[in-house]
């Protein structure tokens, strides 16, 4: 029988069930990271979640070797090279975008017949530079492909036909696909010929590109963004900050600075409360080169992942401040006349300091959410707020549903008290009678989080 009560035709005994008083708020994601780039490999304009470096590889392929400082043409690819930054600091959980500047091409093999005549392709798996790393080869015995240290063998016999070889592919491999030409699907194969790439990886830094990249990433559980080497990533993440959090879906950006000039960095900072802007950048060992020195210089946008691998793996209310980052070193020491100039235009500067450490924890904005824990904790209790109330939305609107809303909303707000998150906070949950005609529920919310602690004053008195 229902426990909701619809109606009483036939004796007997009916019961209704009211639960909202067993209504809590369940768990909220804090460290969900989003990211566009580009690769040599993996789906385009596709959400991918990786939850290691490894995955990373596997789906979107080595790097290239970044270029020389006297090479200003080649444009290196970024998505591999950032979630190696991210995964490096912290980072758990990641949903990655590989975007393109053309459509790249996928690696193709044809697959003849005695004749010569073309019975069968193979394409790679995803489009890109990538597979020309695959060897392939043919003979009585099998097909074989090999990719670095992985090997693929399809047996052949005398009777093996072209739409058995294309079946056997398609169901066990992970690096081609097998497509049979029409009216050859009885033909037995003979030969292989090809390994061609009709273009490159669409290595761009296209701030369309970036903007479609974000789109994708905008439906997404993610709690911060990066976005990345691309030209004007700080217009166009603004823009992407401001639809999420108008969709309530809240979340902060990190950007890096285009150089690590102070003074083009200051003509890049735009105020907002949920924008990082990242200096200087970093050095790191470049897998990609084989010179016996491995070190290379990245621009701010990798210090800016390495700043939001380390976010994602603090709580909201614990402060950036102080804390330390993985990076091999800074490609610029900023001096403590330097440091200043860029805190006053809120740039969060990462410093030498017993490793490297962030020197202060800020946003870009100039009011009341210059620290990102403070953007942190609201944007952690708004979605409390809103996973709670969710689940009462269609029920009566009456001061006992009312006030299991309050009870529900308590109960998470205490919980952020008893984690450090609020010094204290007041709750009113009401409505007139015309809010309750008009299906109106008001919360009311006054909310003290906590600040962390950026500066220590010492007097010292002698005697």
């Amino acid at each position: 029988m229902s426990e909701a009560i619809g109606e009483m035709i036939l004796p007997g005994t009916y019961i209704e069930v009211r639960s909202e008083g067993l209504i809590g708020v369940g768990g909220i994601s804090t460290g969900n990271i989003g990211v566009v780039g580009t690769a040599s490999r993996g789906p385009v304009d596709k959400v991918v979640i990786l939850g290691s470096y490894a995955e990373a590889l596997d789906t979107f392929g080595s790097y290239d070797k970044w270029p020389a400082p006297t090479d200003t043409t080649t444009i290196p690819l970024t998505l591999t090279r950032i979630l190696e930054q991210i995964f490096r600091a912290g980072g758990s959980t990641v949903y990655a975008v590989r975007v393109a500047d053309a459509t790249p091409a996928a690696a193709t093999w044809d697959v003849k017949d005695s004749v010569g005549a073309i019975i069968l392709t193979l394409s790679a798996k995803s489009p890109g530079s990538w597979a020309n790393d695959i060897t392939a080869s043919m003979d009585v015995d099998a097909l074989t492909l090999k990719y670095r240290n992985v090997k693929e063998e399809f047996p052949l016999t005398a009777s093996t036909t072209a739409a058995e070889l294309a079946a056997a592919i398609n169901a066990g491999s992970n690096l081609v696909g097998a497509a049979v030409a029409v009216g050859h699907e009885g033909d037995k194969p003979a030969s292989l010929q090809g390994g061609q790439v009709g273009g490159g990886d669409g290595a761009t830094r296209s701030g369309a590109k970036l903007a479609s990249g974000l789109t994708l990433l905008e439906k997404e559980d993610v709690n911060i963004v990066i976005a990345g080497d691309f030209d004007g990533a700080g217009a166009k993440l603004l823009s992407h900050l401001e639809r999420t959090e108008n969709d309530g879906r809240e979340r902060i950006g990190v950007v890096g600075a285009s150089s690590d000039d102070i003074t083009t960095i200051q003509g890049e900072v735009s105020s907002s409360p949920r924008m990082v802007l990242v200096a200087p950048g970093i050095l790191a060992d470049d897998a990609a080169r084989t010179e016996a020195n491995k070190q290379v210089h990245l621009p701010p946008a990798y210090a800016a992942a390495l700043v939001a691998g380390r976010m994602s793996t603090l709580a909201p209310h614990i402060s950036l401040t102080n804390k330390d980052v993985a990076a091999d070193g800074l490609s610029t020491q900023y001096t403590r006349a330097q440091q200043k100039q860029l805190l006053t235009h809120h740039v969060l500067v990462l410093q030498k300091n017993l490793g490297i450490r962030v020197l202060k924890g800020i946003t870009t904005d100039t009011g009341a959410f210059q620290q990102i824990s403070v953007r942190r904790i609201v944007d952690y209790a708004k979605n409390g707020v809103r996973l709670g109330s969710n689940p009462y939305i269609g029920r009566l609107n009456n001061p006992r549903v009312r006030a299991a809303l309050k009870s529900t909303l308590d109960g998470f707000l205490s919980s952020m008290v008893l984690d450090e998150m609020l010094i204290a906070y007041t709750l009113d949950v009401s409505a007139t009678r015309a809010q309750e005609i008009a299906g109106v529920a008001v919360v009311t919310m006054t909310l003290q989080p906590t600040f962390s602690i950026d500066f220590v004053k010492v007097i010292i008195t002698l005697s």
